[in-house]
């Protein structure tokens, strides 16, 4: 998997800065993913993916390209995350849900299928699933933040269904094709950072959805940590792009001061031994983070909520850990530049709006990460599943 990003490398990093500019998809690189396997790098080799399943190997893949480019890594993770969690649905899910995660397995592993993940509802907006009068679904409802979305060909969407009368509502995991009646990808995307990320809003105006095609994800406020797992799953490989950015912008302040010759005033080098220390650091902390949750990956026999909060808690560790030091490093390294770097079309002008990206990202946003890792230190009974948390708050305001 590294030596096929590595071939993609030069290419990408000549690009990052008008992509960014113009927050422009990379699309004609996304294809020669494609073409060569690597929008299959997570599925199983038995389905015809690169059979690349250690979430270790993942983040250094990510950590590579990042490096490169960290927009267009964040979109590929979009799609190896996926396969990761649909893997254990075809292993493990229902008979509908393998079914369904096989043939999305095998389009992925050809390059024919990208798939999206709709989490995060527009503000105002509540995206719901009905019953429709032939046993099906419809969907309605708007998604912001859809990473990788240019070229989304399907949409794991979450989205609440109330059976009727006092029931809690459900979290439901629809599925949608791009071109399901009623489903619209809006284009304008003008974000801070990760501009090339292709991350748009997507609406939802009454979309079929098969029965076959919906995931149940069990009632909101139900309190099962064991969902803590899948969601550790899916989202720590994203610590090697924070890791990534950070050694680029290293490396891009170190070669600028070395052109200085022996005369490199001693704050700098003060500023070049501690980057490098808290490189080290945060590079260990996900090195740790994601050995341990290789390690549970596969332990269904122990107790599932246990097994979740083990997974989820060095994970939330390390990337309040990354969150942090990848930022000082990024910004030491402007620092050791100097004012050229304030530039908005310097590279790392570019790696600092990048890099604040981490700390909005689920799971958890800080102060959800405060929220959870406080709450695990005090022992306080709560409700961990930042989506119930969510579905939960959505119906209060609405």
């Amino acid at each position: 998997m590294v030596d096929l990003l590595t071939g993609f490398t030069s290419k990408i990093r000549a690009e990052a800065r008008v992509n960014d500019q113009n927050a422009a998809f990379p699309v004609d690189t996304f294809h020669g993913f494609a073409k060569v396997g690597l929008m299959g790098a997570s599925v199983p080799a038995e389905l015809g993916g690169l059979g690349v399943s250690r979430l270790y190997d993942l983040a250094v893949g990510l950590r590579v390209l990042a490096e490169a480019d960290a927009s267009t890594a964040l979109a590929l993770h979009v799609q190896l995350s996926r396969a990761l969690t649909l893997t254990y649905e075809w292993r493990h899910g229902t008979p509908d849900a393998s079914a369904l995660a096989e043939r999305l397995l095998r389009a992925m592993a050809t390059g024919e299928a990208a798939v999206c993940t709709g989490l995060k509802d527009s503000p105002g907006v509540v995206t719901t699933l009905t019953r429709d009068d032939s046993g099906g679904w419809r969907l309605s409802g708007r998604k912001t933040l859809v990473s990788m979305a240019p070229i989304g060909t399907h949409f794991f969407v979450h989205a609440l269904w109330r059976e009727g009368g006092d029931d809690a509502p459900r979290l439901t995991v629809p599925l949608l094709s791009r071109d399901v009646r009623g489903l619209t990808v809006l284009p304008d995307w003008d974000g801070l950072g990760m501009r090339a990320s292709g991350t748009l809003e997507v609406d939802f105006d009454n979309c079929p959805v098969p029965e076959s095609d919906v995931l149940d994800r069990g009632p909101v406020g139900s309190r099962r940590d064991a969902v803590l797992a899948g969601q550790t799953i899916s989202s720590i490989t994203m610590l090697g792009i924070y890791a990534g950015i950070a050694q680029a912008a290293r490396d891009i302040a170190v070669e600028h001061c070395a052109k200085r010759g022996p005369d490199v005033p001693a704050g700098v080098r003060s500023a070049i031994a501690e980057s490098d220390a808290r490189l080290y650091a945060l590079r260990t902390a996900t090195a740790a983070a994601l050995l341990n949750a290789d390690q549970l990956n596969d332990k269904y026999t122990m107790d599932l909520d246990e097994r979740g909060r083990r997974m989820m808690t060095p994970f939330q560790w390390a990337k309040m850990t990354v969150n942090d030091l990848a930022l000082r490093v990024v910004t030491d390294s402007m620092s050791m530049v100097g004012g050229q770097a304030y530039s908005a079309g310097h590279p790392l002008a570019r790696l600092y709006r990048d890099v604040r990206a981490g700390g909005f990202m689920q799971p958890y946003s800080y102060a959800d990460g405060v929220d959870y890792l406080s709450g695990q230190a005090l022992r306080l009974d709560r409700d961990n599943d930042y989506m119930s948390v969510r579905a939960v708050r959505s119906q209060t305001q609405s």
